[in-house]
């Protein structure tokens, strides 16, 4: 070897090269863990909300159970001592509600047979309704006057006792307002709407076929007659007499009747008082302690179970509501 080639550098040595990358020698079973777990946790997230469903469902049946039976103290034959029988009427008096006569009327009876009662407060707040519901309330009421001579009925006034409410308060032994309640409003009323002139300016045909010659009577898209309108006028002056009728009866000598004391109008409690719709100011607890002399109050009214709400939450009643308001217009009211 010559002295120039002992000077050349070796040549370098080839990279090692990885080992190919194996998968794991369990990959399946692995994957099959996750599958499982994941599993698992959907299955137990449908549980829980399986089980939240079912108890749901349960506590719905209960309640409306509970609410059917009317579990309370005054449930069945159990009595409380001496006391005040209380039930409110709130809001419109109509065929649904506290003002309906399906509630109020076992409320009364309730009220009346137990023997701890000393007498009844009716609690009344309310513009007034239906004349028919206040009708059947107050027949009711001197049935019942009448079994139980000795337990009087007392109306009590809160903000206001208007036409339908009056009509009900009317028939109570007394009557005891605030000096600012708002009293009276004895008078009847038919409201609705007529159309035709729109109908005509748009364009618009009214397409009514009837089987009867008034049948369309009180229609908002339809002209109203002279003879309709006499008809209807005649119907709310009878309305009005039944509870003039009412009202003279409950009131009797100490009602101080003029021209106004029928017309609709409404006045204070203060004046309610003096024009004698009215017998003194008081409140529940002042009548129950001052004049009934028995300052326990049991309350009798039959309230809304939550079963109810929970329907009417979901729209039970909704189709039927659409169809009440279209019906109403045609109904006389006390209000």
């Amino acid at each position: 070897m010559s002295e120039e080639n002992s000077h050349i550098p070796p040549a370098p040595a080839p990279a090692p090269v990885p080992p190919p990358v194996q998968p794991p020698i369990n990959w399946e079973r692995e994957v099959l863990e996750k599958l499982v777990f994941a599993t698992i946790k959907e299955q137990r997230a449908n549980r829980r909300w399986s089980i939240f469903f079912k108890v749901f469902i349960l506590v719905v049946i209960f309640l409306a159970v509970a609410n059917y039976f009317n579990f309370s103290i005054l449930s069945g034959d159990a009595e409380v001592g001496r006391h005040t029988a209380l039930i409110e009427i709130e809001g419109n008096i109509e065929s649904e509600g506290s003002g309906s006569a399906a509630v109020v009327i076992p409320a009364l009876n309730k009220a009346f047979a137990d023997s701890g009662s000393v007498a009844i407060v009716l609690h009344i707040n309310s513009p007034g309704g239906s004349p028919v519901q206040a009708g059947m309330i107050v027949d009711e009421v001197r049935r019942l006057r009448k079994g139980y001579p000795d337990k009087p009925l007392y109306a009590v006034v809160d903000e206001i006792c208007a036409s339908g409410g009056y009509y009900i308060a009317s028939a109570a032994d007394s009557i005891y307002v605030n000096k600012a309640s708002v009293i009276g409003s004895i008078g009847v009323l038919m409201e609705g709407f007529g159309f035709t002139g729109t109908m005509e300016k748009l364009g618009v045909e009214r397409r009514l076929l009837t089987a009867g010659a008034h049948k369309s009577f009180m229609d908002p898209f339809s002209p109203q007659s002279d003879k309709d309108k006499a008809h209807a006028q005649q119907m709310l002056n009878e309305i009005h007499q039944q509870f003039i009728e009412v009202v003279r009866s409950g009131r009797g000598k100490r009602l101080k009747e003029t021209d106004e004391t029928f017309s609709g109008l409404y006045w204070t409690g203060a004046r309610a008082i003096d024009m004698g719709l009215a017998d003194g100011l008081g409140s529940v607890d002042s009548v129950a302690r001052d004049i009934v002399k028995a300052e326990d109050v049991i309350d009798y009214t039959q309230h809304e179970g939550l079963p109810e709400r929970v329907l009417k939450k979901f729209g039970a009643s909704v189709g039927a509501g659409a169809m009440k308001a279209t019906v109403e217009a045609a109904k006389p009211a006390l209000r």
